[in-house]
């Protein structure tokens, strides 16, 4: 099973090459690899060349949205993934991904990846374990002998990259939401858009695991207010998306229901914020 497997990076060469390097030595499948070049450099684009991998370019940082939807055009397999240039694959990754994708019997999905962090930052879906901050700090040697063991369980509200979903579905929805560039809360928005769409299987496959160094680049952007955005376009806030309809980084319990008519909490605290926003 082939991925298309969409990277946006900015300025973040020897991470990039650490990602692209696991994805071709710890991958089960031979994955089409798509790079976003965010401030065109001369070094990343002589990098993916060599490589022999495809990408495409923005003078300036035109943040995730655009880059995703710009490679996505490019993605030839029936699975487009997003993932962070900041991310290390571990074996078989892609191996517990496939498995759920043949067994699920419909395009109405979301898997995600999980992932381990050196930083507990009160992620639930998190393995938290420290092997580097940085690619110099990196113990992957140490990393690849006990990432295995970590006891996780599968959990639930998908969204999280390394995320997964039909090409048909990213069609679609036509990618992610550019309204939410240069990208603050555009997870949730493309989670909300699935939804409406009546996926109900959003999954977070504890045995896929990826680590992810936690090397962001939102301190260096002018941030779009993601948050109010959200609420104003669908009357809910993030939280309440995440916590009564995804029910995220709670142990998973199969296809997801949404919150029952007769939750009151849910019912008068929309109403209440639905007169706020107006």
């Amino acid at each position: 099973m082939t991925f298309s497997i969409l990277i946006p990076t900015w300025n973040n060469l020897p991470y990039l090459k650490l990602c692209i390097e696991s994805i071709r030595k710890n991958s089960t499948f031979s994955h089409q690899i798509l790079v976003h070049i965010n401030e065109t450099d001369a070094d990343t684009e002589q990098f993916l060349d060599l490589e022999q991998i495809a990408y495409t370019t923005s003078t300036q940082n035109i943040g995730i949205c655009k880059a995703l939807n710009l490679i996505a055009a490019k993605a030839t397999a029936d699975y487009i993934m997003y993932m962070n240039d900041d991310m290390y694959c571990l074996p078989q990754w892609d191996h517990f991904l496939a498995e759920e994708i043949n067994a699920c019997n419909t395009n109405l999905f979301m898997f995600s990846s999980t992932m381990i962090e050196p930083r507990n930052t009160g992620n639930r879906a998190v393995i938290v374990a420290d092997f580097g901050t940085s690619t110099d700090t990196f113990q992957e040697d140490k990393l690849l002998m006990q990432f295995a063991a970590f006891d996780h369980a599968d959990w639930s509200g998908s969204s999280w990259p390394p995320n997964i979903v039909h090409k048909s579905m990213w069609q679609k929805l036509n990618g992610y939401n550019e309204a939410f560039s240069p990208g603050m809360s555009s997870d949730d928005d493309f989670s909300m858009r699935m939804w409406q769409q009546g996926c109900r299987l959003f999954k977070g496959v504890a045995a896929s695991r990826v680590y992810h160094f936690q090397c962001k680049s939102t301190g260096r952007i002018i941030r779009n207010n993601g948050r109010q955005q959200f609420l104003q376009l669908y009357g809910i806030t993030q939280n309440m998306f995440n916590t009564y309809f995804l029910k995220k980084g709670k142990p998973f319990a199969g296809i997801l229901q949404g919150p029952r008519p007769w939750q009151l909490f849910f019912r008068l605290k929309k109403i209440y914020l639905s007169f706020k926003k107006y």
